[in-house]
């Protein structure tokens, strides 16, 4: 067909174009936007050069397609292994080692995911004599929930430590994500990464965090504010965001409101998601949720800064009640009680 080149394998700049083509201008308008300016501009540069794509083009391009999203699919289910074994069974050893090289080019498979299946707490034997920033880096690309037993597994000496370094922890080189998967791959499996991957972070460690027992948080948080109190006081905002409130049980909530001034509570709701509101009107009187949403709706415009500041103020009070036993937080499974 006219456009294409015919006697060779189509380039992977022609295939993303025929794929694309394919597709149409609307869906295909909204897969350009994830690539960069360059990419951009080759891919519609062979787009606009390709002026018809006969069906058989398409066809072997959209199925090679679907069969790399099945294998990147299998290999991030069963590791680069099973993937292998099913597309030999597949397709053969030969076909199946090129698209294994492609994965292994362009994946962006998370490190570490051969573990995910290991018991946490004999990982916890494996990891647990390792310098303390290859804890951090391995906790920080595992399952919160599979982090979490690992963390309260180690020595307490060691937990603030590692956390620190996991909310401070940004990027990560392929060279050394290799060198501390050497560790494991004679236990475990192995696996290819070539891009650069952020990891750990404050997110990461909140969410490890918020499943641990409450004894190994403190324990942790605790230690940790002596290191660096302003990233505490960071990651201490971050384990209970104010939307979180849907969470709790009806007998929670109210304590909570117990302790908030009507008028906080008011430019906290301003523009949150009716879910949230209707949670709070639910757990008051009738008149009283009535004077609270005329408090909002005559409130008028008010700036998203100060809305958060009061949301904040909130969680800092749910905070203070589940450090005191007012109410208690779930953390790993538990639920939500008050006292």
């Amino acid at each position: 067909m006219i456009g294409l080149k015919r006697g060779k394998e189509l380039k992977g700049i022609e295939k993303a174009a025929v794929f694309l083509i394919s597709l149409g201008p609307e869906v295909s308008s909204q897969i350009l936007k994830r690539f960069s300016d360059s990419e951009i501009e080759r891919i519609t540069m062979e787009i606009a050069n390709t002026t018809s794509v006969s069906n058989e083009k398409v066809e072997k391009v959209v199925d090679e397609f679907l069969l790399l999203i099945e294998a990147k699919q299998n290999m991030i289910d069963g590791g680069i292994n099973y993937a292998r074994d099913i597309l030999e069974r597949t397709l053969g050893s030969q076909k199946a080692s090129i698209i294994i090289k492609k994965l292994k080019e362009t994946s962006q498979i998370k490190p570490f995911s051969f573990v995910r299946e290991v018991n946490p707490k004999q990982l916890t034997n494996i990891i647990g004599q390792e310098h303390p920033q290859t804890i951090a880096l391995i906790l920080s690309y595992l399952q919160p929930e599979q982090s979490a037993v690992i963390l309260s597994e180690l020595l307490p000496e060691m937990q603030p430590d590692i956390a620190r370094r996991m909310a401070l922890m940004e990027r990560t080189s392929p060279e050394v994500l290799k060198e501390v998967e050497k560790v494991l791959e004679s236990r475990l499996s192995n696996i290819m990464f070539q891009d650069f991957t952020a990891s750990g972070g404050i997110p990461s460690l909140v969410n490890i965090l918020n499943q641990v027992d409450r004894g190994t948080e403190k324990h942790i948080l605790e230690e940790l504010e002596k290191y660096d109190a302003e990233l505490t006081d960071e990651i201490r905002k971050r384990m209970f965001v104010f939307e979180d409130i849907v969470t709790l049980d009806d007998n929670a909530i109210q304590r909570i409101l117990r302790e908030i001034d009507t008028k906080e509570l008011a430019l906290a709701l301003k523009g949150v998601d009716p879910d949230v509101s209707e949670r709070i009107f639910r757990n008051i009187s009738k008149r009283g949720a009535e004077i609270l949403k005329e408090d909002i709706e005559f409130m008028g415009p008010v700036r998203l800064r100060d809305v958060e500041e009061a949301q904040q103020r909130i969680v800092a009070v749910i905070r203070q009640l589940d450090e005191t036993g007012g109410i208690i937080l779930a953390r790993g499974g538990e639920d939500t009680i008050i006292v």
